[in-house]
């Protein structure tokens, strides 16, 4: 037997593989994972525990406000809002 391309023997261990068992992997639909430092890790972590907590206060304020039927209405108050009431007024 003469050594196959590796071409043609990735083919046929493909097809060994397709013969003797129906498992598939699922296709990868991000980056392989790579390896972090302790730091970097430990970065990520804060940053994710504190984007939940934002979401979950977030979350709950708003539950609290439908059970008290708190209407959040916007503030500007440099705003147009706070003009209508002002009269530019020429004394000439």
């Amino acid at each position: 037997g003469s050594p196959l391309p590796p071409e043609e023997r990735r083919l046929r261990d493909k097809k060994h593989l397709d013969d003797i068992t129906a498992a598939r992997l699922p296709p990868l639909h991000h980056s392989p994972a790579k390896l972090l430092s302790i730091e970097e890790s430990i970065a990520i972590q804060i940053q994710q525990k504190e984007a939940y907590e934002e979401m979950q206060a977030k979350l709950a304020a708003q539950k609290l406000a439908e059970r008290l039927n708190i209407k959040m209405l916007r503030f500007e108050p440099e705003g147009e809002a706070s003009m209508q009431y002002r009269e530019v007024r020429d004394e000439d």
